[in-house]
C-alpha cells in the first residue's frame, strides 16, 4: 500500500470524552499528547490505559526495578497534559499477546469510561516511512483496541460484563490512530508543544537510556522534526497526525 500524500483534514471536535489504550509509558508522549492538550485545554477530558508498564524496556535494568520508575514517570507525563486517569493492566512487556482475554479488558474499560474518542498507537506492520518494522506489543495492543470498539457494544459479547454491571457503550464514533503511516487528519500541535515536550521529558529514565544527547535538547528535537513534517500535508502548520477511523 503507498503512503498518501493528500491534504490532512482537520479532526473532528464534536466528541467530549477520550480514552486512549496503548502498550507502554512514552507510546503517546511521541507526539500525540500535544493532541491530547489541546483537547484538555478546550474542556475534553482524557483517560489513558496501559496495557503494560514498559519493564522491559531499559536494559540496564531489570524488569522489577524498571516498572515503579515507568510507572511513576508516566503518571506524572499524563499530568503535564491534564490527564488525571492512568490505569495499568499489568500485561508483561514485550510479550502482549493480541486474543480474546486482552479484548475483553479492553471492552471493560470502554464500557467504564464511556468515550466518543478511542485513542490508539499504530497497529500497522510498519512505522511511517517505511522500512521500520512495528514491535509486536504495539500491533497486538493496536488492533485490539479497535476489535475492543465493537466489542463494547454487543451485549452478546462478553456477556459476563453486564453482570458486572458494565452495559454495552455504542457511543464511540472516532477511533485515532497515532503513529500510522497512513494518516488521514491533524490537530494543530502549536497550543500543546510546550507540554508535550515537557511531557515526554518526564520520562527521563528512559530517555536516558535511549540516548546520550541532554534530555530537554532530545525531546524538543524529535517532536519538532515528526510536527514539522505534518506542516507539509497540514496547511503549514505543525501538527500530530491521526488515521481516523469512524464508527
Amino acid at each position: 500500500m503507498s503512503v498518501p500524500s493528500a491534504p490532512l483534514a482537520e479532526m473532528p471536535t464534536d466528541w467530549t470524552r477520550a480514552l486512549a489504550i496503548v502498550a507502554h509509558p512514552d507510546d503517546l508522549e511521541y507526539g500525540a499528547s500535544a493532541a491530547v492538550a489541546a483537547w484538555t485545554d478546550d474542556g475534553r477530558s482524557c483517560a489513558y490505559l496501559l496495557a503494560s508498564f514498559g519493564e522491559a524496556g531499559i536494559d540496564a535494568l531489570s524488569p522489577n526495578e524498571a516498572a515503579p520508575l515507568r510507572e511513576a514517570e508516566q503518571r506524572a507525563s499524563a499530568a503535564a497534559v491534564g490527564v488525571t486517569s492512568v490505569e495499568f493492566l499489568g500485561h508483561i512487556d514485550g510479550v502482549i499477546e493480541y486474543g480474546l482475554p486482552l479484548r475483553r479488558e479492553f471492552a471493560a474499560a470502554i464500557r467504564r469510561h464511556r468515550p466518543e474518542l478511542v485513542l490508539t498507537l499504530n497497529h500497522h506492520d510498519t512505522w511511517p516511512g517505511g522500512g521500520y518494522w512495528n514491535t509486536p506489543d504495539h500491533r497486538a495492543v493496536g488492533r485490539a483496541a479497535l476489535d475492543a470498539v465493537a466489542d463494547a457494544g454487543n451485549r452478546w459479547i462478553f456477556p459476563d460484563l453486564v453482570e458486572d454491571d458494565l452495559p454495552p457503550w455504542n457511543g464511540v464514533r472516532y477511533v485515532a490512530v497515532a503513529g500510522s503511516p497512513y494518516p488521514t487528519h491533524a490537530v494543530d500541535a502549536g497550543a500543546g508543544f510546550e507540554r508535550a515536550v515537557r511531557s515526554l521529558l518526564c520520562h527521563r529514565t528512559y530517555i536516558a537510556a535511549l540516548t546520550e544527547e541532554e534530555p530537554e535538547t532530545y525531546c524538543r528535537t524529535f517532536l519538532t522534526g515528526t510536527m514539522t513534517a505534518v506542516a507539509e500535508r497540514f496547511g503549514g502548520r505543525p501538527g500530530v497526525a491521526f488515521e481516523l477511523l469512524r464508527r
